[in-house]
């Protein structure tokens, strides 16, 4: 018998130093993967931003190195380093070593900094020890100042050197180590898509990326912050209404035994058909789940569309109100606020609860919504009419979709309900395969050569609907289309103008494969094409997660003597030939329906001997084109490419 483990006093331990990060960086970043490597960028970016907003120092700089090393250099007044009699310690070892220290925790009461990005703290040090190495190079008290990490420990202490420049500021460059996170190849992208967004809330200030393996440097500035971006949005298109801004500071609690704070926030917005974003930031740091000021909008634009179509009498009688979703299709808004107490979910900083921040803001854009609708009615108007189309367009989307539902399940027996279809004795799903067939002749013949014990069948009467071109209304009216998709049972996935409505369920779907099965000519492949072509549009997830098949049919049949052999292609036949010795009989396929039972289970059913074709997802947009060029709107390219292909397709034998 094996000894138990004991667990007692000896049992706890606590990490210590650089391994309370090293060990745990996903506690610290959200992730120990790519995601948690970017965020150590963001937290030593977010201190750099801090300065520039404080007043000290119009310009940051960011190197993405080729050897995934990352440089950031500001020109603020650089970090304190030198040793704190108030701590009886060194700075930079609170600083660089010390999790949960900084300058900004008293940035309510003191004058170092009002609205702090970085504020827990955590980034700086915990950034350091996740690093390989970090070197840190800081210019103040006519003093340069250089530390180097390695592995989250000091190497050679704090060195120090006189310096005349009169330039101030603090250059950081690590390396993210391997050992710490999964990934350290930061894209390019991400760089540029978080630097963007923080020239945007941070209005005034240059930001310059280098990307050093291209040699390319992308210069980010927006002088009026959200207003231009709003502007860079609507470039080139005609927003329903002109773009709005608002700003506002206040004051206030989230409870009333806790302590007063600052709220600054500005809020720029304009309706539009054509570009729909809703962005939030607070304290200049991108809010990806919203959080308080989300569910002031939400309430806030809700509360006063609604309030004018009942005032204007533009609600249909006994119509429902409108909902956010019918808002937000047509809205283009940022908000950008700052406030000098600040509750993150956590270290992450991608939602804020602050209960005061949410009421504030609900307040003053309900108050403010209602001022613009009475001082601007025509847009009011837009406004309200388009938030009502948006409703209605979506309320229709659902009744279709329940609709569709509806036809598509139920609690009947499939064989009750679908014309012809054969089912098949197993319910293990893991089993259980789908033949789609090529008219009732193929039903007869598939039917007598399958294993009913996990193969069914259902055959397809004739060329079935063009799903590219057809709308959704013309294909739900379709019964080989909804025969087809009531028997795979996973319902269908559908989008629209107003919304991305889904009846689909995977874990609903009744077959482990799905196998077309046509014959070897040109109706066939037809018929296949149109097959896959609905598969694509209405259930494209089942390519994706590999569920189709294409089962090849042979193209002749060649007897010698008491043998029988199976050639699916030219090759194939010359291969069969040139072993044979004797006379020999070569016939052309016929059509599945005229095939024996032996023969479809032996060459079609049977899985040791049969072959099939897995349609992979990587074909996917090769398909799209292809379909969109040879069955969709496009007359002219369709023209060209028979021009200049459609000899690959002709067999001359045939002809002479």
């Amino acid at each position: 018998m094996s000894q138990k483990k004991t667990y007692n006093n000896e049992s706890i331990t606590a990490l210590k130093g650089a391994d309370r990060v090293r060990l745990r960086p996903g506690v610290i970043f959200g992730s120990d993967g790519l995601d948690g490597c970017a965020h150590s960028f963001f937290e030593i970016l977010s201190n750099s931003i801090d300065e520039a907003r404080e007043g000290f120092g119009t310009q940051i700089e960011v190197i993405r190195h080729s050897d995934h090393s990352i440089t950031v250099k500001d020109h603020g007044r650089g970090i304190p380093v030198d040793f704190n009699q108030k701590e009886n310690c060194y700075n930079w070892e609170l600083v660089f070593c010390e999790l949960y220290a900084g300058g900004k925790y008293q940035n309510n009461t003191a004058d170092t900094y009002s609205f702090s990005l970085g504020l827990n703290g955590l980034g700086t040090c915990a950034t350091q020890y996740a690093s390989r190495y970090m070197d840190a190079d800081i210019y103040r008290d006519n003093t340069h100042y250089h530390l180097h990490f390695e592995r989250g420990e000091n190497v050679g202490g704090l060195t120090k050197e006189p310096y005349s420049g009169k330039e101030t500021g603090t250059t950081i460059t690590w390396q993210p180590d391997r050992d710490v996170f999964t990934d350290i190849n930061i894209p390019l992208d991400y760089f540029q898509t978080t630097i963007k967004k923080q020239a945007i809330v941070n209005p005034g200030i240059t930001f310059l990326l280098t990307d050093e393996a291209s040699g390319e440097t992308y210069p980010y500035l927006y002088a009026q912050g959200i207003r231009d971006y709003l502007e860079e949005l609507c470039q080139g298109t005609t927003p329903l209404t002109p773009i709005c801004f608002w700003e506002q500071e206040t004051k206030g609690r989230d409870r009333a035994d806790k302590e007063e704070y600052q709220l600054k926030f500005q809020v720029a917005f304009a309706f539009h058909n054509e570009v729909n974003v809703i962005e939030y930031f607070h304290n200049s740091s991108f809010l990806e789940h919203g959080g308080a000021p989300d569910k002031a909008v939400r309430s806030a634009f809700v509360y006063a569309i609604d309030q004018y179509a009942k005032q204007n009498n533009l609600y249909k009688k006994d119509e429902k109100k409108i909902t956010f979703s019918d808002v937000e299709d047509s809205l283009l808004l940022v908000i950008s606020s700052f406030s000098t107490m600040t509750s993150y979910e956590n270290q992450t900083k991608k939602s804020i609860t602050n209960k005061f921040i949410q009421e504030a803001m609900t307040d003053y854009l309900k108050a403010q919504l209602e001022v613009y609708f009475i001082e601007n009615k025509l847009d009011a108007d837009k406004i309200a009419s388009q938030v009502l189309a948006n409703k209605r367009s979506r309320e229709t989307a659902e009744k279709t979709r329940t609709a569709i539902r509806k036809k598509l399940t139920g609690n009947l027996d499939m064989s009750n309900r679908v014309e012809k279809f054969v089912n098949c004795r197993t319910k293990d799903v893991t089993r259980r395969e789908i033949y789609i067939v090529e008219g009732d002749s193929a039903l007869g013949a598939c039917k007598q050569g399958r294993d009913a014990e996990f193969q069914a069948i259902i055959p397809v009467r004739g060329k079935i609907l063009n799903c590219l071109k057809a709308d959704y209304d013309k294909i739900f009216k379709n019964d080989i289309i909804t025969d087809l998709l009531r028997v795979l049972g996973c319902g269908v996935e559908m989008k629209t103008k107003h919304s991305d409505f889904n009846a689909f369920d995977l874990s609903q779907l009744k077959w482990s494969k799905i196998i077309i099965c046509t014959d070897a000519d040109v109706d066939g492949y037809q018929i296949r094409t149109l097959i896959l072509t609905m598969l694509y549009r209405l259930v494209p997830t089942l390519i994706k997660e590999k569920k189709v098949f294409i089962a090849e049919s042979p193209l002749y049949e060649i007897t010698s003597g008491k043998d029988t052999f199976f050639a699916y292609t030219e090759t194939e036949k010359a291969e069969i030939l040139s072993k044979i010795k004797g006379k020999y009989a070569i016939q052309r396929s016929k059509g599945l329906g005229e095939n024996q039972p032996e023969m479809m289970w032996e060459t079609t059913m049977n899985p040791a001997t049969r072959r099939l074709i897995q349609v992979l997802p990587e074909d996917a947009r090769f398909t799209q084109e292809k379909f969109d060029l040879l069955l969709g709107d496009n007359l002219k390219g369709r023209k060209e490419y028979i021009e200049q292909n459609g000899h690959r397709y002709i067999d001359f034998s045939e002809l002479s």
